[in-house]
């Protein structure tokens, strides 16, 4: 059989032939290596051992189990499970309020069966060899090599000088995907009916929540494998209008000079020069007198823009998204961007069949904060200069700036009961950090990992940020939460927890490792100080692409056949899987073993695999 690896790079070389059509593309999932090389992608991920509706999971992945698809695939009789639907809080809050409380909101969640994952895994591969090299550079969302973090730094990079902010948001996005659209979309790349067929039959296949069945008409389920490819598909379709948009609006090469800004530095030199003349002549209340009114001057004409701000011959419009959330950049009027917003609903309905959210689609001056995945957003007036070889030079100025919003990081506190914030009438707002009591049966380096995790994770995402610093505050309640946590668990004060443990001003506690070796669990102290450089693991769910398809250890394991319980070789094996390895009790030889080897997986022949579930073959 073909190598997965070279299949899916020969669908990459046609990618960017536009009238190229791919066909015959329905016969990879006759292919076993391709499910193996599926299974080694989800087997890491966080839901994977997460059962369907028919209760499987891809623990005891193996060949039979990959024949079995392979031949339903073949006579056609392969028809997806219904999803299992549940709903997860969302992580956000509202915009601008006073008061900081715990998001009720949440958005729904389909786990698909363990077969499914795998097919729609190997589409997925095929799917990104294809439209991936085509996608835009402005798209950030699901994609290797990018991120928020990408999204933020285009941002920076492109923005600068907007006078309006367009933050777009699409309703219900993920909900609402045309399937006809969609497919539609997909055929002009696709001369493959029998590949179609089966997207469309995922796409129908429907959700059970509360165990009720549910048809579905419209949009694709998050969680499922291939969302994330589809919805860049759909979306691409926007990305190439508002290019081609961008382009249109483009008006004028440069702004007019402003009259203004030049008679007041021609003031300025020219004040400049007659006291360089006359500097020798003067007293020194004169020279004090001289050198204030000079700089008056200096700070007059560097407080004015050196081109014309609302020159109507000179527009640009500049677009960044990620998933469903975009944010335009307008140089121009606030009619401008008012038919902006009008021209980009009009086409989103007519062409996607989508609406943009009234709550969250907004129109902001580039002086104010606009809002986008979880930043605040401003065009700074900076009048500080620099040196450059042309002399002085404003280099700052109506440069994009990223900030950290407050209510994130306050909120991030108040959803882990981490911080209780007391207000009496008439007195100063009070912060008081609190012990979490679902961390007192953990040891105290357990303890010190968790808060670690908690605070590296809020840091690395506001990392960009130029008011990172502002992190020291919610540092300090995590880390008095973290003394009283280890007070509550010793049953002494907080003074004596912090004494216990605290070694040259560092909190830390000892542990040993599995192999006997002896480690500190040191309390984050590293700070928070800006970081330009963007981060793309950890942020986003995608991994790298270069990557992605290369044959990794468990590939090997499988393939060579050999049984690591029982150490025979045989013709079929299994993965056996587990969701971590924690809840492990280490009475078996198998758990041992995982433990030891510190694997969520062990390649097993049937008669362990059997035995290990406590099940008798027959």
């Amino acid at each position: 059989m073909r190598s997965p690896t070279i299949i899916l790079e020969n669908l990459q070389k046609h990618a960017k032939v536009e009238d190229y059509q791919y066909e015959r593309l329905y016969r990879n999932l006759y292919n076993e290596n391709f499910y193996l090389i599926a299974y080694q992608n989800i087997y890491p991920n966080k839901g994977a051992m997460t059962p369907g509706v028919d209760k499987t999971s891809i623990d005891g992945f193996g060949n039979k189990r990959v024949t079995r698809i392979i031949e339903s695939l073949k006579d056609h009789s392969y028809q997806p499970k219904s999803v299992k639907r549940f709903h997860i809080p969302k992580g956000k809050s509202q915009k601008n309020t006073k008061h900081f409380t715990k998001n009720k909101k949440t958005r729904p969640l389909g786990i698909a069966s363990a077969n499914d994952k795998l097919v729609q895994e190997i589409i997925r591969m095929l799917l990104e060899s294809i439209f991936e090299p085509t996608f835009s550079k402005l798209s950030h969302g699901f994609r290797a090599k990018r991120s928020c973090h990408t999204a933020l730094q285009q941002i920076q990079h492109n923005f600068t000088g907007v006078k309006w902010f367009f933050e777009g948001d699409i309703k219900a996005y993920f909900d609402t995907i045309d399937h006809h659209i969609l497919i539609g979309i997909l055929r002009k790349r696709i001369k493959d009916e029998m590949f179609i067929s089966l997207i469309w039959k995922f796409l129908r296949a429907g959700y059970l929540e509360n165990w009720i069945y549910n048809a579905t008409y419209s949009g694709v389920a998050q969680g499922s494998g291939f969302s994330p490819i589809l919805a860049n598909i759909y979306l691409n379709e926007f990305d190439k209008y508002m290019e081609e948009y961008a382009e249109k609006f483009s008006k004028g090469t440069v702004r007019q000079h402003n009259n203004e800004y030049t008679a007041s530095n021609s003031r300025h030199q020219r004040y400049s020069e007659k006291l360089r003349k006359t500097w020798n002549t003067l007293s020194d209340e004169e020279k004090d007198f001289a050198l204030k009114e000079r700089k008056l001057l200096r700070k007059d004409f560097l407080s004015l823009p050196s081109k014309e701000p609302m020159d109507s011959e000179y527009k640009r419009l500049q677009y960044t998204r990620y998933c469903d959330d975009f944010i335009i950049g307008i140089i121009g009027s606030h009619e401008d961007a008012l038919q902006i917003k009008a021209d980009i609903t009009t086409f989103l309905n007519d062409k996607l069949k989508l609406q943009l959210s009234d709550e969250k689609t907004l129109i902001t001056n580039g002086k104010e904060k606009a809002r986008f995945l979880s930043y605040d957003i401003t065009v700074c007036k900076d009048t500080s200069t620099k040196k450059t070889a042309r002399g002085q030079s404003r280099v700052f100025s109506d440069k994009v700036k990223l900030y950290v919003p407050k209510e994130k990081w306050v909120n991030h506190l108040l959803q882990n009961d981490v911080l209780k914030i007391i207000n009496r009438k008439g007195e100063k707002e009070l912060w008081k950090p609190l012990q979490r009591n679902e961390y007192i049966h953990l040891q105290t380096n357990e303890m010190i990992m968790k808060y670690n995790e908690q605070i590296r994770g809020l840091y690395n995402y506001y990392r960009l940020t130029s008011n990172v610093s502002v992190l020291n505050k919610y540092y300090y309640v995590m880390e008095y939460s973290l003394y009283k946590t280890v007070a509550a668990k010793y049953k002494i004060t907080m003074r004596q927890a912090r004494l216990k443990f605290t070694r040259d001003n560092i909190f830390s506690a000892p542990y040993e490792t599995k192999n006997g070796t002896k480690k500190q669990a040191v309390f984050y102290n590293s700070g928070f100080t800006r970081v330009k450089t963007p981060l793309y693991d950890g942020i986003d769910i995608t991994v790298e692409y270069s990557h992605l398809y290369k044959p990794k250890e468990i590939y090997y394991r499988f393939k060579a056949g050999k049984c690591e319980l029982c150490g025979k070789k045989c013709n079929e094996v299994l993965i056996h899987q587990v969701k971590n390895l924690i809840a492990l009790t280490s009475e078996t030889d198998w758990e041992k073993l995982m433990k030891m080897k510190h694997r969520k997986t062990l390649i097993v022949c049937e008669e362990c695999h059997s035995t290990i579930h406590g099940e008798t073959l027959t």
